[in-house]
């Protein structure tokens, strides 16, 4: 039985989602305006010049992009010697676990629950079940936020009043913030559990812990110990497909939390850095039979929701550099697909994530163009290389 890594780069969109105006998003191209800023020189900041990119151009990166979106790429031009093409989304929504679950062959069959841009954004009900699952007087935030901003902001009366810190953006996902020390990560993570049910409840996507450490004069810092409480899948994806034909699932990074632990064997949660090593050991570990899915987040949280062009592009380089070492790790048989969930474009006006198609690379199955595709045709590939099979979806290969 043979093996397959499914590599998702949060985030990481190549603009030309033909729906996108819905969304608000009309001209996103996360991967395309970081080209284009990069090889303009407004991304040189810790990096210089075009984006060097050689490994990922190689299996069709630079392909791809143009393939989605039409747009030129500077310093991609590459003849492919993978197989690409780009994937187009289906599910209502811009957000992890409908990218997730549509990639594994389950496209998301309802509308998402959302919060109002106002503040409060919250219902008072709501605000009040809050207060009461954490036994605490009141709630702080209550409104759209960055994440990083609002515990600027809010961090030093948390720390004083023990009031959670309550925010959500234009995804389905209410997100707790709270002190490690001063409210407790235990406390926290009871608080998500506890409330989650009455959120999926309205379908509502995630309930999400947002710990976080430091100080009023240090400045506050949020850990590795983020936690999702994401709704149950309304029917098998990939990862059950997997263990219906004996194979195991390995999860790296978030994947647990989006699958709830659905179809889900083996968890390694942490900063990227620590999953591509976690990565690494179990391509070198892992037994015939084996799906390696694996998601890194960074793209997405560190510099697409901070509007940060140069580091997403640091980031972009960061995982090139070691993409020769996941392909020699790779076995006779084995199938590698990069890929993302979403977009979110750090040329884009907000701080939210953006409707776009997404690249879809694959390495160790010969030179092909792929053409424009669906999410759930990823989710089938792996699917069918594996020897098991989905509802929905063709293989590309």
């Amino acid at each position: 039985m043979s093996r397959a890594i499914l590599i998702v780069l949060d985030s990481v969109g190549c603009g030309g989602a033909p729906d996108a105006a819905d969304f608000g998003d009309a001209g996103a191209n996360t991967l395309g305006h970081i080209v284009a800023a990069c090889a303009a020189g407004d991304a040189d900041e810790g990096r210089q010049g075009p984006l060097h990119v050689p490994n990922l151009d190689a299996l069709g990166l630079g392909a791809a992009i143009r393939l989605a979106s039409g747009v030129e790429t500077p310093g991609l031009t590459a003849i492919a010697t993978g197989c690409w093409g780009a994937a187009t989304e289906v599910s209502r929504g811009k957000d992890t676990p409908s990218g997730h679950w549509e990639l594994a062959g389950v496209p998301v069959p309802w509308e998402w629950h959302t919060f109002p841009d106002t503040t409060p954004a919250f219902p008072p009900d709501l605000s009040a079940l809050i207060a009461r699952l954490a036994s605490t007087d009141a709630i702080l935030g209550n409104c759209h936020a960055s994440g990083t901003d609002i515990i600027e902001r809010l961090g030093a009366e948390h720390v004083k009043t023990g009031f959670p810190i309550c925010y959500t953006s234009a995804d389905s996902v209410l997100q707790i913030a709270a002190h490690e020390e001063a409210f407790g990560l235990d406390r926290l993570l009871k608080l998500c559990a506890d409330l989650a049910p009455h959120l999926h409840a309205i379908k509502l996507g995630r309930v999400i812990a947002r710990p976080f450490t430091g100080s009023a004069e240090q400045g506050f810092v949020r850990t590795a110990n983020r936690h999702d409480y994401a709704i149950a899948l309304p029917e098998p994806s990939l990862c059950d497909a997997v263990q219906a034909v004996g194979g195991t699932v390995h999860a790296i990074g978030k994947i647990g939390d989006i699958f709830s632990m659905q179809g889900i064997d083996t968890v390694k949660t942490g900063p990227d850095a620590a999953l591509l090593e976690a990565l690494k050991a179990r391509m070198d570990s892992a037994a015939d039979g084996s799906l390696i899915f694996a998601n890194l987040v960074e793209f997405d949280s560190q510099y697409g929701h901070r509007r940060d062009v140069a580091g997403y592009a640091r980031h972009l380089e960061w995982f090139d550099a070691a993409l020769p070492d996941l392909l020699t790790r790779m076995r006779d048989g084995d199938l590698l697909v990069i890929t993302a969930d979403h977009g979110n474009d750090p040329t884009f006006h907000g701080t939210e994530h953006t409707r776009e198609r997404v690249p879809v690379l694959i390495a160790g199955q010969g030179t092909k163009p792929l053409g424009h595709c669906g999410f759930v045709d990823v989710g089938a590939t792996v699917a069918a290389h594996m020897g098991a099979t989905l509802k929905r979806g063709r293989t590309l290969l």
